[in-house]
């Protein structure tokens, strides 16, 4: 089916009956799921039922999160996508949503072989039977865009590559239209999004469509994976430790990959890994090692390091006794120069637990808009490194969860309250990051993130400084220039002291007075909304028009009272 004329458009032509129940379907969901959110959290508390509505909003998030769950697993396609890059927007949505759908799994039933068979013949231009010395009937694995299957290559390409055994993904058939479908829904609901002031303040939902449709559709072109399969290698072939598998250009197409078969032990596989006389902890560390590398090292990064794309291959060569091979690279990202020099300094504040560089930082690299007020975020992120910093993930687990409920609570109400906009390629870090921190904790549960940043922290620190008695020079100027500027500021401030136009910002206190007023006058309209109706209700005996029309104006204070009030 080919794409729909416009943005947002519903699914048109003889054959689109399918997609366009499709597309109806997701856009019912959207739709339901706006209605709830409008009537929970914008009706209720402008009628003085915020806090019925704030009691049950917990579970209300979840079982919308548990429906979309199992819409995406039932409708496959993009929707789990979807799925996987909302449960990464911990900047935007509330932690019930994102809890629930970090678990979704791109797991779907296999195409039948005769529909792969006939659509890698129609890619390769050669029946399967002459591409390859043997093909598998039966896949490995089976997503949603792709599934894949094992095979051996002829003797003249098995020669070239230096093995016989390959891997052969295969797009799903008629995939490309139902990523069109899918795209166009959630376009519609975008357009959607943007007209709702709680959501574009925080977010560009059109944008993030926009991004997430340019990820989506490269994911499903082969060509791109392959030769990002290839620089992957490049970047990584003089490192011991890391393993690519190779392409097979001549088995290759858009719709199409071949790779060198590299299967050995999946990384979270644990009893496999001391049967094989390696120590999961140790794989732990490297796989950490090797992910920061990616990040901040390379700035070309594994998106999706999973444990069914991580493999453990005995190497008894190899330095650390084995090696990690990466697959799957349909999903990778990409730091600029500049970003890369931002995380680099986010990294060094929080191994030094410096919540005021973290904030610079934070800004520097564009996640946060440079005006913003952000005097909570940095007593917040006090609180966290004053309370949690240095604590590894056991420890963690020793926390009184009440204390953890409650901080995380009011450190996500924050967050949430600041004009946060993480790009794609932020949302990619945050997914590897957070991939990566998982594995290693199912590896060692002692694992402690802070042992895996502060070395490299103090790597980046050296690198940048050159020694450690330049980076203090420079500290030492920076407090000079301090101290130097002091007694001028001192000087200006009892100035303005004197001339009375000394200020104080108290973002907290100011907004909950701007709620009070708001509160003030939608009571006022209550009062007067009562005044005319009950008035008129009296007259309709004696002056029945009057009556009427007191009872029709009071229409005016109820509206005012529900929706009005001043700027929500």
């Amino acid at each position: 089916m080919p794409p729909a004329s416009g943005p947002g458009t519903e699914p048109r032509g003889p054959a689109a009956g399918v997609e366009r129940a499709r597309y109806r379907r997701i856009l019912r969901f959207a739709g339901r799921f706006l209605v709830e959110s409008w009537w929970f959290e914008l009706v209720l508390p402008r009628i003085g039922f915020g806090a019925l509505a704030e009691r049950g909003r917990a579970g209300r998030l979840t079982r919308m999160a548990q429906r979309f769950h199992l819409l995406a697993v039932e409708l496959g396609g993009l929707m789990i996508k979807v799925g996987q890059f909302l449960s990464s927007r911990l900047d935007v949505l509330p932690p019930e949503i994102t809890r629930e759908l970090a678990g979704l799994q791109d797991e779907v039933p296999a195409a039948g072989f005769p529909a792969i068979r006939e659509l890698a013949e129609g890619e390769l231009a050669v029946p399967l039977a002459q591409a390859f010395a043997a093909f598998d009937e039966e896949p490995v694995a089976a997503a949603s865009l792709g599934q894949a299957h094992r095979a051996r290559l002829g003797t003249r390409d098995a020669a070239e590559l230096g093995q016989d055994g390959v891997v052969v993904k295969v797009q799903r058939p008629g995939i490309r239209s139902i990523v069109d479908v899918d795209l166009s829904a959630l376009r519609r609901v975008a357009g959607w999004l943007s007209h709702l002031d709680v959501v574009s303040r925080h977010v560009d939902p059109v944008a993030l469509v926009r991004e997430f449709a340019q990820t989506s559709l490269e994911e499903i072109d082969y060509l791109h994976e392959a030769v990002a399969a290839t620089r992957f290698a490049t970047v990584f072939a003089d490192d011991p430790r890391v393993v690519v598998p190779a392409v097979v250009w001549e088995r290759t197409t858009r719709r199409v990959l071949t790779l060198a078969d590299v299967t050995a032990i999946k990384i979270d596989d644990v009893d496999a890994l001391r049967a094989a006389g390696i120590d999961p902890r140790e794989v732990a560390a490297v796989f950490a090692e090797v992910m920061f590398e990616q990040l901040l090292g390379q700035g070309f990064f594994h998106a999706d390091p999973h444990p069914g794309n991580v493999f453990v291959t005995p190497a008894p060569g190899a330095a650390p006794g084995f090696r990690l091979t990466f697959i799957d690279f349909g999903m990778m990202g990409e730091i600029t120069d500049e970003l890369r020099g931002a995380l680099r300094r986010v990294l060094i504040a929080v191994a030094a637990r410096d919540g005021r560089r973290l904030i610079e930082s934070i800004k520097e690299a564009g996640i946060l808009l440079p005006a913003a007020d952000t005097s909570e975020l940095e007593r917040a992120m006090l609180t966290l490194f004053d309370r949690f910093g240095g604590m590894g993930f056991a420890q963690l687990r020793r926390v009184d969860p009440r204390e953890f409920r409650e901080f995380g609570q009011e450190f996500g109400r924050v967050v949430r309250s600041l004009p946060f906009q993480l790009p794609e390629d932020f949302l990619l870090i945050i997914r590897s990051a957070s991939l990566t921190s998982g594995v290693c904790s199912a590896l060692d549960p002692e694992f402690n993130i802070w042992d895996a940043i502060e070395p490299f922290a103090a790597r980046l620190l050296r690198e940048q400084s050159g020694n450690v008695v330049a980076a203090a020079a420079r500290e030492v100027v920076s407090a000079a220039g301090v101290f130097a500027r002091l007694p001028g500021r001192i000087d200006t401030l009892i100035t303005h002291v004197n001339d009375g136009v000394v200020t104080v910002a108290t973002p907290a206190l100011d907004r909950r007075l701007s709620r009070l007023e708001r509160l003030i006058r939608r009571a006022v309209g209550a009062i007067v909304f009562a005044g005319f109706l009950v008035g008129g209700i009296l007259l309709l005996g004696a002056a029945a028009p009057l009556g009427i029309v007191l009872m029709c104006v009071s229409a005016i204070p109820l509206g005012y009272a529900l929706l009005g009030g001043g700027r929500g």
